[in-house]
């Protein structure tokens, strides 16, 4: 039987990185997607020395081009895509929004955003017309999806709309095997990645609790591993003693 296979974007560092290796264990060929291709094959190599199979593409989810020659690249060595997890992203600086400069703005929507519209709208061509058809799009989407942190406009307003990309993805799928669901994450560290923003701190209120990110992988990976007709539509991982549900 042929290996699934998965696209994981962002996957250098964090979240992705441990994700990608996960999947690489439970049986997944995949394709480690990035713009820092010296962390890629990082990656490739860690999943190489546990006999994992991985591919490293260098990719740019905010231009129309990369997205497309990732997932050309992914036909090209494996012949079809069975998982995208749409992981890229960035944190913006904290700031108040009448400090928030137009350039700033434009930069985490088109990462947060537009990059993951590009990255489904690619998937959903592949998925659609392989056979066997369909496949599945996890989207990474975050507790900041519910709740905002103080001088996150930029941020909290692409994490909202990701919720809205995931259940237009989940409708306009159903007709072609393609099931989406998305993973609101809180804090997260990864003692591998000493060079991960630090998304622990809230302006005016100091650190907030973390859980190590194999946490977030394995809750990626169970996700991923369901048959088609089942689909967790929505998953929020997170500390329990973080301050989400309310304050106390």
């Amino acid at each position: 039987m042929t290996a699934p296979v998965a696209v994981v974007t962002g996957a250098s560092s964090g979240i992705g990185r441990a994700s990608a290796i996960l999947l690489a264990r439970r049986g997944f060929s995949v394709v480690l997607a990035a713009r820092r291709s010296d962390l890629l094959e990082q990656v490739r190599q860690t999943i190489a020395a546990a006999g994992g199979v991985a591919r490293a593409v260098r990719c740019d989810v905010r231009d129309e081009g990369s997205v497309r020659e990732l997932f050309a690249a992914a036909v090209a060595e494996f012949g079809r895509v069975d998982l995208l997890f749409n992981n890229a992203g960035v944190i913006p600086p904290f700031l108040p929004i009448q400090d928030l400069g137009a350039q700033e703005w434009n930069d985490v929507v088109q990462t947060n955003l537009t990059g993951s519209f590009l990255c489904a709208r690619e998937a959903f061509r592949v998925m659609k017309d392989q056979q066997p058809r369909g496949g599945r799009i996890i989207n990474n989407g975050s507790v900041s999806a519910h709740v905002p942190r103080p001088h996150s406009v930029g941020y909290t307003a692409t994490k909202h709309a990701i919720t809205g990309l995931t259940r237009s993805l989940s409708l306009d799928g159903r007709e072609f095997g393609i099931a989406c669901g998305q993973i609101d994450v809180g804090n997260a560290t990864d003692r591998a990645d000493a060079g991960s923003p630090d998304a622990a701190a809230t302006p005016g209120e100091g650190r907030e609790p973390t859980m190590d990110v194999s946490h977030v992988a394995e809750a990626v990976a169970y996700m991923a591993g369901l048959p088609l007709e089942a689909n967790v539509q929505f998953m929020t991982v997170m500390a329990t003693t973080m301050p989400y549900i309310g304050r106390g």
